[in-house]
């Protein structure tokens, strides 16, 4: 496994539309393998094939819970539980509401809060190629919302008003000219 190149805003690319897997093979398995490898290392919870450059319907998530600790124990390593999603699709989404604390590890170091439904009903195939369908709630909701989004090119700044969203994407462009790295508009 290798890790991959996070792109970051403003590139194009993660304002496209990523196609659909048309078969699991091994191919799409390395990519998988890889995409937990570089979202682990970023650190994240979730990471979209589209933000390492491959515009195809794949998503990673691992909300990685804490492992439990014994009276008087140091907490150890969180517990990874891994998800793939490939062609996921939000079937229902609630009419309740909930308020998260957002960030993308395409937009660096940036966090806004974000209204989303509290939960959804979801449908997507495994590294097996098996269906799937299950609701979700709460953090697993808002993440698998938020890599959805992805796939089809929006970004969690979209959801804030433009004031706040060309404000952070200033602070992202600032942040890598500070890196040395020449932004392209």
């Amino acid at each position: 496994m290798s890790l991959l190149p996070i792109i970051e805003v403003p590139d194009a690319l993660l304002r496209t539309t990523s196609a659909p897997v048309e078969r699991v093979d091994e191919e799409l398995k390395a990519l998988v393998g890889n995409m937990f490898e570089t979202m682990y290392e970023a650190p994240g919870i979730g990471l979209a094939a589209v933000q390492v450059a491959v515009p195809r319907r794949v998503v990673v998530i691992d909300l990685q819970d804490p492992d439990p600790v014994g009276e008087g124990e140091e907490p150890g390593p969180p517990v990874k539980r891994p998800h793939v999603f490939i062609n996921p699709e939000i079937l229902q989404r609630s009419d309740g509401r909930k308020i998260y604390n957002e960030g993308c590890l395409s937009i660096p170091d940036q966090y806004a809060e974000v209204e989303r439904p509290d939960i959804v009903r979801a449908r997507w195939l495994d590294v097996e190629g098996r269906s799937h369908e299950a609701e979700f709630d709460g953090l697993m909701s808002v993440c698998l919302q938020h890599e959805v989004d992805h796939l089809d090119g929006v970004l969690f700044i979209d959801h804030l008003s433009r004031l706040k969203r060309d404000m952070i994407v200033r602070k992202v462009m600032k942040a890598k000219r500070e890196r040395g790295q020449a932004a392209v508009l």
